[in-house]
């Protein structure tokens, strides 16, 4: 995980940790700036308690940004080295698009968090975006305005996600579904819209979607969706 520190919130780190944490262990943990500024003095508490190694890089320059060069360069050190699967980037700045885009043309994971302004080509060069706006306790308010502002968009996306995924019995599973959804919005987050899991938000549109929860002996039951017979009629 690479923090540029110019364009990250010290109060969400543990949020942003948690978040990785679900698609693999956070080996190295880096977090660049200019430590001899006041701006980064809210760092220092956070970092000790997290484990996160911090970087100093001078401005040499005044209104250049030297984190981003220092950031890309290790990057590039650590995708040579060969020792990770992904990486996390949490920044807002574009900058970091064509970094995102070659670690993936190498075959790795690439993620990215940042806040719901972040430009799209940076957000569409990850594998998956993260809104902060979207971790930790939260205002419907504080939700990404981009999207809130266009709720209903969501319900087209989840019904290609579903065509992409259905089987032959009509029915498209959930997990599946999700998968899509990444694909066709590396952005796309269920609490975005109000809801925890994907299946709540499908769940609340019960006049588009109907769900089915198979009974199995053995684990856990595996949801499907499909469109119900009138939104099919309808598209």
């Amino acid at each position: 995980m690479l923090i540029d520190g110019d364009n990250a919130q010290p109060s969400l780190i543990a949020d942003v940790l948690a978040e990785t944490a679900k698609y693999g262990v956070v080996t190295t943990r880096r977090i660049y700036g200019d430590w001899t500024t006041p701006q980064m003095s809210g760092w220092k508490d956070t970092l000790h308690s997290h484990a996160v190694q911090p970087v100093q890089q001078f401005r040499y320059t005044t209104g250049k940004n030297a984190t981003d060069s220092a950031l890309i360069i290790d990057a590039m050190d650590l995708l040579h080295v060969g020792n990770v699967a992904g990486f996390c980037i949490v920044s807002s700045d574009s900058d970091y698009t064509r970094l995102a885009t070659r670690i993936r043309e190498q075959g790795l994971f690439v993620m990215g968090v940042g806040k719901s302004q972040t430009p799209k080509p940076f957000v569409n060069a990850c594998e998956i975006f993260v809104y902060t706006e979207n971790l930790g306790p939260q205002s419907k308010s504080e939700r990404p305005t981009a999207t809130v502002s266009r709720s209903d968009d969501w319900t087209k996306m989840v019904s290609q996600a579903i065509d992409m995924g259905l089987q032959d019995d009509g029915w498209a599973f959930l997990g599946a579904v999700g998968s899509h959804l990444r694909q066709l919005d590396s952005a796309f987050d269920p609490r975005t819209y109000g809801h925890k899991q994907l299946s709540l938000l499908i769940k609340s549109r019960s006049d588009l979607f109907e769900m089915r929860e198979p009974k199995t002996k053995s684990g856990p039951a595996l949801l499907y969706v499909r469109l119900k017979a009138e939104s099919r009629k309808a598209s």
